[in-house]
């Protein structure tokens, strides 16, 4: 008999079915999943308290865009701007309807952050995106070269080429924070103020990418948006003369097709590129950033870590890469510049 109970409590072990007492009498539930081979693919635009707003891209039908929510059997899965997602139900778009996401696809890359430096709960900002542009303005409001250090860093943990946009140049000259960022070899464009912006080097960097703009307020990221893609526009606020200081105009992040750009040197049919604005950020936590992943975005240092300890930050006394440089495998420069972005996980971007 102990034998046999023991027997029967193994086949009622939670990990293979689950028992639900009712009146009407219980039956068994298992983990197995429905596997949706009809699901629709979609790209996930914006996200909106728990609705996720679609876009359905058809060869033989206009796109169209559809709300959809997370299927119960995702769990707590996150689905976040970028995803490419797998989606039943209701797929019409109409007013009203409601579509299921049973599936989030393998994420090609994920742009992250947390925070503050001592939180432990990252954040995807961004799924599957190719590029991070960075705004700074390089007057009213001040450039930040530490939150912009930390945007770069998290560009390189994820992946992403980083591209800075230096806005109102007719206000100050772009020379001193090109020269700060000249070691690191950044892409970069440089435009005057609203009201004479050249917005066709910035979309010759944009076409064929997926692109997320980051920046703090008052940089005129969410205008420059509504000038790359004018047909969604969305709110601008007012940036205080003195301080530089502005409200948050954009509260949730947002994917927007770019039209076609007859400069675009992409082939007929590429898909011509994405934008993804996001909220102004007054910091860029880096708790989550692998150390390992960043220097690996400067191949000529990389290959003089094996001369480092273990568990080496790149920036210590026995480090191995001032060996290296000093038998000119490297710049000087590049070394520099490494370290200094490594700080910024030390400091407080604030000022």
């Amino acid at each position: 008999m102990a034998g046999l109970g023991s027997n029967r409590r193994r086949d009622l072990d939670e990990d293979d079915i689950r028992i639900r007492p009712g009146k009407h009498g219980s039956r068994p539930r298992t983990r197995t999943r429905p596997k949706h081979e009809d699901a629709r693919e979609g790209r996930v635009l914006t996200v909106d308290r728990g609705r996720y707003t679609c876009l359905l891209e058809d060869e033989d039908a206009p796109d169209r865009s559809i709300t959809a929510m997370k299927a119960r059997e995702l769990g707590r899965k996150g689905v976040v701007v970028g995803d490419r997602v797998a989606i039943v139900g209701d797929l019409s778009g109409g007013e009203g309807s409601l579509a299921r996401i049973v599936r989030v696809e393998e994420r090609r890359s994920t742009l992250r952050r947390t925070a503050d430096d001592d939180d432990p709960y990252e954040r995807i900002i961004v799924a599957n995106a190719d590029q991070l542009a960075i705004v700074t303005a390089l007057a009213d409001p001040e450039p930040r070269p530490r939150l912009i250090d930390r945007c770069l860093v998290a560009a390189y943990d994820a992946g992403l080429e980083p591209l800075l946009v230096l806005t109102k140049a007719d206000l100050a000259s772009p020379d001193p924070l090109l020269e700060m960022y000249g070691a690191l070899g950044v892409e970069h464009v440089v435009t005057k103020s609203e009201s004479a912006w050249d917005l066709d080097p910035i979309r010759a960097r944009l076409a064929g990418k997926v692109t997320v703009f980051v920046g703090h307020s008052g940089v005129g990221k969410t205008t420059l948006v509504n000038e790359l893609v004018p047909d969604h526009r969305r709110a601008t606020g007012h940036v205080n003369e003195v301080t530089g200081r502005g409200r948050h105009t954009t509260t949730s992040a947002l994917s927007l097709r770019l039209p076609p750009f007859a400069g675009a040197a992409s082939a007929p049919g590429t898909d011509r590129g994405w934008v993804v604005d996001t909220p102004g950020v007054r910091s860029f936590g880096l708790n989550h950033v692998d150390l390992g992943r960043v220097i690996n975005a400067f191949p000529d240092l990389a290959a003089g870590t094996e001369g480092c300890p273990r568990a080496c930050s790149h920036d210590e006394p026995d480090c191995g890469l001032d060996a290296w440089v000093e038998a000119g495998h490297a710049d000087p420069a590049r070394l520099y510049s490494l370290r200094r972005l490594l700080r910024t996980r030390e400091r407080d971007e604030g000022d």
